[in-house]
This record gives C-alpha cells, sequence and structure tokens, in this order.
C-alpha cells in the first residue's frame, strides 16, 4: 500500500476546522482519488479547549505552529492562521528548512512575501500551493498555472471580494444607504476585524496581485496595486448608475502593456446585462482573458468554511498525486519584477459632482472639463438638496491622466459644494 500523505494543519478556524471534517468524513473518497491515504497527524491554533465541532482527540497537538512545521512525521504544512509577518510567516519558512511541501489560504502572506518565499521553496524542491488563498472555492489559480498554460494571457478582471459585492448589491436590491448596510454585513460577521482590508480594497487587492504573478510571468508585487475602496460610493450612485444600465462592483483588473504591468482595483461601473453585471451577495467572479480562449468567466463562492477548505484539499490531493509545478506556474529564478504602470487605456467615467446653486455653476464645470480634454457624452441634474445641485456626468473615453487635471482644476472652483466622484465605466 503506497504510504499516506500525512498533513499538519496550523490554524483551527473556520477554514481549518472545514479541512478537518472533509478529511474525516471522506477518507474513502480522498485515498481513491489521490492514490494514496490522506491524513492528518498534528495541528496546531491559538486554543486547545475550544468546541470546534469536530473531534480532535485522534491527532497531536502543537502549541506552538512552528513545531508543528517541523514535525518528522508531517509531509505537507497547511498554514491556515493569516497574517503576513508572526507566526504564519515564521512556521511557513520554518516548513520549507524542514522539507515540507506547504499549504495555504494566506494571500496577504503570498501578496507581501510570496517571491521569496517561492524562491526558497524551489531552491528546496518543495511545493507551495495556494488555491483557498484567491477566490474561495473558484479554480483559477489551478486555471492560470495549468489549464491556460498554452495562453499568453492579455487581461484578468475580476470581483474578488465577497462582502464588497455583498454590500453594493444590498443597497441596491434594498435601497439602503451604504453606512447602514456597512453595519448589517458586520452584524452578520462578513466583515474583517480590520474592516478596511475589505471596503478598502486590501483583501481583494492581495488576490489580484497573486492572479497578476502567474497570469503575465512576474514577481508578485502588491505594492504596485492601486487600492480604492467602496467607502464614498452611495445609494445616489448606486441608484444613478442603475438608470443608465450599470451595476458597480468593485473590480480587480491587470494586463499588461507597452508601459508595464497595471494592477487596480477599484470600484467601477459594468454593464448591468454583463456576467459581473448580474453577480450578487457574497459571490464572487474571475474573468480570464487570452490569445486561445478569449474569454472564460469563473463564478462561485468566494468565501466560508465548505468553499476555501475544498479549495485547500484540492492542492492537498495534487500534492497527494505527486504534482508539482513552480508556486507561481515558472520558475521563480526566473521571475522579473515588472515595471508598474497606471492605466493609460482611456475609458468613459462616472462623475458625480455637488454644485452650488449658483448662476454659471454648470458653466464653469464644463469649461474646467473642456480645458482639460475631458468631452461629455451624457449629463444629468437632480433635484436640490439644501443649497447644492447633484450632477451626474458621464465622459467619452478619456485617460485617467486627463480627468484628474480636471478634478484638480475643478477643487479651486468656488462653485463645489463637495469632493466629485469619479469612477471608470469598464466594458467587459
Amino acid at each position: 500500500m503506497t504510504d499516506p500523505l500525512r498533513l499538519g494543519i496550523a490554524g483551527l478556524g473556520t477554514v481549518g476546522t472545514g479541512v478537518v471534517r472533509i478529511v474525516r468524513q471522506k477518507a474513502n473518497l480522498l485515498a481513491a482519488r489521490a492514490g494514496r491515504p490522506v491524513q492528518i497527524v498534528a495541528v496546531s491554533a491559538r486554543s486547545r479547549d475550544k468546541d470546534r465541532g469536530v473531534s480532535l482527540s485522534d491527532y497531536a497537538w502543537e502549541d506552538d505552529p512552528v513545531a508543528l512545521a517541523r514535525r518528522d512525521d508531517v509531509d505537507v504544512f497547511v498554514e491556515l492562521m493569516g497574517g503576513h509577518e508572526g507566526a504564519a510567516k515564521d512556521a511557513t519558512e520554518a516548513a520549507i528548512a524542514a522539507g515540507k511541501d506547504v499549504v495555504t489560504a494566506n494571500k496577504a502572506l503570498l501578496a507581501h512575501h510570496g517571491h521569496a518565499l517561492a524562491l526558497a521553496a524551489e531552491d528546496a524542491g518543495r511545493v507551495i500551493r495556494f488555491e483557498a488563498a484567491v477566490a474561495g472555492g473558484i479554480p483559477v489559480v489551478k486555471a492560470l498555472t495549468e489549464g491556460l498554460a498554452g495562453n499568453d494571457v492579455t487581461r484578468v478582471m475580476g470581483v474578488m471580494n465577497g462582502t464588497c459585492n455583498y454590500i453594493l448589491t444590498r443597497m441596491q436590491s434594498a435601497g439602503l444607504p451604504y453606512a447602514e448596510v456597512f453595519e448589517e454585513a458586520n452584524q452578520l460577521g462578513f466583515l474583517e476585524a480590520d474592516p478596511t482590508l475589505d471596503v478598502g480594497g486590501i483583501d481583494a487587492g492581495h488576490k489580484l496581485a497573486l492572479l497578476a504573478a502567474i497570469a503575465f510571468g512576474v514577481q508578485v508585487d502588491f505594492d504596485a496595486v492601486e487600492l480604492e475602496g467602496i467607502e464614498k460610493v452611495t445609494i445616489d450612485d448606486i441608484r444613478q448608475a442603475a438608470d443608465m444600465g450599470f451595476r458597480i462592483k468593485l473590480l480587480g483588473v491587470s494586463q499588461m502593456t507597452g508601459r508595464g504591468l497595471e494592477q487596480r482595483m477599484s470600484p467601477c461601473l459594468v454593464p448591468a446585462d454583463s456576467p459581473l453585471g448580474q453577480l450578487e451577495g457574497g459571490t464572487n467572479m474571475c474573468v480570464l482573458e487570452g490569445d486561445q480562449v478569449e474569454q472564460i468567466v469563473l463564478r462561485g463562492p468566494g468565501a466560508g468554511m465548505g468553499p476555501t477548505a475544498s479549495a485547500v484539499m484540492g492542492d492537498v490531493m495534487d500534492i497527494a498525486r505527486g504534482v508539482r509545478i513552480p508556486v507561481f506556474g515558472q520558475p521563480a529564478a526566473g521571475l522579473e519584477r515588472a515595471t508598474p504602470a497606471r492605466a493609460v487605456t482611456p475609458a468613459p467615467y462616472y462623475l458625480r459632482l455637488g454644485l452650488e446653486d449658483k448662476p454659471g455653476a454648470l458653466a464653469k464645470v464644463a469649461a474646467v472639463l473642456g480645458e482639460a480634454g475631458v468631452s461629455i457624452d451624457r449629463m444629468r441634474q437632480y433635484g436640490h438638496e439644501d443649497i447644492s445641485a447633484p450632477v451626474l456626468i458621464v465622459t467619452h473615453k478619456v485617460t485617467r491622466s486627463a480627468l484628474d487635471a480636471a478634478l484638480k482644476a475643478m477643487a479651486s472652483l468656488d462653485v463645489m459644494a463637495a469632493e466629485p466622484v469619479a469612477l471608470r465605466i469598464e466594458r467587459v
């Protein structure tokens, strides 16, 4: 009989508990599909006595995850603690040094230290698998590294944070303001302990950086991701976008251009009848475009016990079968750092302006836009709010630099009652 693959699991929160349940409940199925048994031999977590709804009595316990990573009876170190410094990083490095393969759901760790960890793993002849770090149960990492390996990827795009998608779709369906839905999401336990990781676009930005590294064969570079969260999106923006046939999504986009690698995570308008526009609730979607396949769309649950544990086990099963590929799809030693590039592809933009109710206010704004080379496609003025007049403008295609020049010039006008909001309209 083939020797079992022995797992050490660090972190027994929602995902770690889900992995334990799958291994315990589906042992025969896993063995049949892997060609060898898959077993848990040891675990580690902050609290030993917490009731997790699953028995841990069959497994050795380690208070220190680094000690777990170094155990002689562990073949694969499964890191499910989270965080890009401290215990997660220390234990992952210890596992690699001790000759273990690593499976992780930790997008922050890899976004900040992925290249260095990949170099260490590949030098040691080990693998790091991280399907669960991006888009929950969607096998997008496997699609890029394996299924689309014969393609030159031209663009990666998607909704990669279920909490933000829940907030935006809930605002639209219930007609509720951002602050109210934010608190609702918090009460439901959807938000991270630091909510800016979600609503500030940081969590989704980590995921985009990982996908971009695989798609374009470069070193992962989270610091180069342009980040803008959803905090400024109002219920009026939601309604006005819908009036024009659009939905607002926190959208990640990465593409290689002649100027370098674009990586941006920001709220955008997308056509309401597009796959991204129809995405509801906490669901994630990844859109991959390549020279051979044109466009494929992957949709599924982006978080939760079952989907994320499923992704972890997919990686474990590949290791059990002997599948060994470089961490980011190509040998890490050959990956170069891409030149960061801000989005220069012209696109239409949605502008929300609050103007003081003065004669000539709109003319002054139009003049500033014209001087910056920003052409107006559509414009609507809504009912007055106190002394301000809400104005909605949709531009023709324009570069972000030209639009920023116009917005900067607007700030000096004496008719602005509020800071403008500008959202890119992304054609998908």
